[in-house]
C-alpha cells in the first residue's frame, strides 16, 4: 500500500535535526535550516542568521503559502526557542515583502560569524539575506588560499568573498558592484574584522564597461570571482547565465594573470552540470583554461541524503546543486603573460 507524503511539520522537524550539529552555543552562525525546493516543499525555505530566522515565502500566489510560513514559525519556536527574531520574506508579494517583514521579536542580527570571520547583514535591504549561504564553502577556500595575492570580486554584492579573501591574508582586494549600497556593508565587514579600508578598493559601475576600464588600466589579479546574477540587462551588456556564460569569462580572463584562478559561479536553474562543465570545457579546448576542481554547495543548503524529496528541473551533476561553482586555471601564451603588481 502506498504510503501518504510526509506532512510540512514532518519535513521541517527532519530537515531542522539534520542541521542541529551546525548550531554552535554562542548563536553566531548562519546555516539553511530547511531547503523546501530540494527537501519536499518547493514554496518553503528557511535561514538561520546568529538568532534571527527569515522564513522564505516563494509561492506564486502568496496567501496559498501563508499555512506553510505559519507552520515555520511554530516549529522554530518549539526546535529553537532561542530565536529572537522572525522574519518573513515574499517573493511575489509587493516591495515591502519581498525585502521582508518582522513578524516577531522586533532587532535582527546585523552580523553571523563563519570560519572565524565576521559578516555584516542588513537581512530587510531585499528580496534576499546579503550573505548567500550556498558560497559558504567557496569562502573557506578564499581564506585557505588567497595569502598574498591580489583579487578582484566582481559582481561583488556585500562582498562576502572579498572579506573571505581578506581574512585569509591576501594582499589586495577590488570590489566592484553597481550598486553602492551593497559595497557600503562590505565596508562594515571590514570595519567588524579591523581590516583596512582602501577606498579605492571598493568600486562601483556597471561589468561591462567597469572590466573595459579595469583592462585599459593595465590591472591584473591572481584571482578574480565572477558570481552574477542568472538574468540581468543594463545598457552595458545583457547577463543571461542559461545563455551567456562563457562571454562572461573570457570576458574576464585578460584579467588573470598566468597560472592564477577564475573562479566561476553559475545558479541558473535550468541549465544542467553537464552542460555547464561542457561550456567550461569547450573555453578550455585552446589551453587557456582549466577546469581544476568543483566546490560543492553546503549539505545544509543543499539538503542533506536523509532529507532530500524530489529532483531539480535540470540534473546539476557532477556539481552537488544549481549553484555550480568552479575552479578554473588561467593560462597564456609564453611572451604575453601580464603579472600582478
Amino acid at each position: 500500500m502506498r504510503q501518504p507524503p510526509p506532512s510540512l511539520s514532518t519535513l521541517l522537524a527532519r530537515a531542522f535535526a539534520a542541521r542541529q550539529p551546525l548550531l554552535d552555543e554562542r548563536h553566531q552562525t548562519a546555516v539553511r535550516l530547511f531547503n523546501g525546493f530540494r527537501e519536499g516543499w518547493p514554496a518553503l525555505a528557511v535561514d538561520l542568521f546568529a538568532g534571527t530566522a527569515v522564513i522564505h515565502n516563494f509561492a506564486e500566489r502568496p496567501m496559498e503559502g501563508a499555512p506553510a510560513v505559519r507552520a515555520a514559525e511554530e516549529i522554530l519556536c518549539e526546535r529553537l526557542p532561542w530565536v529572537h527574531t522572525i522574519i518573513v520574506k515574499v517573493r511575489n508579494g509587493d516591495q515591502g515583502d519581498r525585502c521582508g517583514r518582522i513578524v516577531y521579536g522586533s532587532r535582527p542580527d546585523h552580523k553571523i560569524r563563519e570560519h572565524g570571520v565576521w559578516y555584516a547583514l542588513d537581512l530587510l535591504l531585499h528580496q534576499d539575506t546579503s550573505l548567500y549561504l550556498d558560497t559558504r564553502n567557496l569562502r573557506r577556500w578564499a581564506i585557505d588560499n588567497l595569502a598574498g595575492m591580489t583579487v578582484l570580486n566582481t559582481f561583488a554584492y556585500t562582498g562576502s568573498l572579498g572579506v573571505a579573501a581578506i581574512a585569509g591574508g591576501a594582499r589586495r582586494v577590488v570590489q566592484v558592484d553597481l550598486n553602492r549600497t551593497y559595497l557600503n556593508l562590505a565596508k562594515t565587514s571590514y570595519n567588524l574584522n579591523g581590516f583596512p579600508l582602501i577606498k579605492g578598493d571598493f568600486q562601483t559601475g556597471d561589468f561591462w564597461p567597469h572590466v573595459n576600464r579595469l583592462k585599459r588600466a593595465g590591472e591584473i589579479f591572481d584571482c578574480v570571482f565572477l558570481d552574477p546574477p542568472f538574468f540581468a540587462a543594463t545598457s552595458g551588456g545583457t547577463i543571461d547565465l542559461t545563455a551567456n556564460s562563457a562571454r562572461l569569462i573570457n570576458k574576464l580572463r585578460p584579467l588573470v594573470t598566468h597560472d592564477g584562478w577564475l573562479v566561476a559561479v553559475n545558479n541558473a536553474l535550468f541549465l544542467s552540470g553537464r552542460d555547464y562543465l561542457s561550456t567550461l570545457e569547450d573555453l578550455g579546448a585552446g589551453g587557456h583554461l582549466q577546469v581544476e576542481r568543483l566546490i560543492p554547495v553546503p549539505e545544509d543548503f543543499a539538503g542533506y541524503p536523509e532529507t532530500r524529496a524530489g529532483e531539480p528541473p535540470a540534473d546539476p551533476a557532477p556539481f552537488n546543486h544549481p549553484t555550480k561553482i568552479a575552479l578554473l586555471r588561467v593560462r597564456h601564451k609564453a611572451g604575453n603573460r601580464p603579472e600582478p603588481v
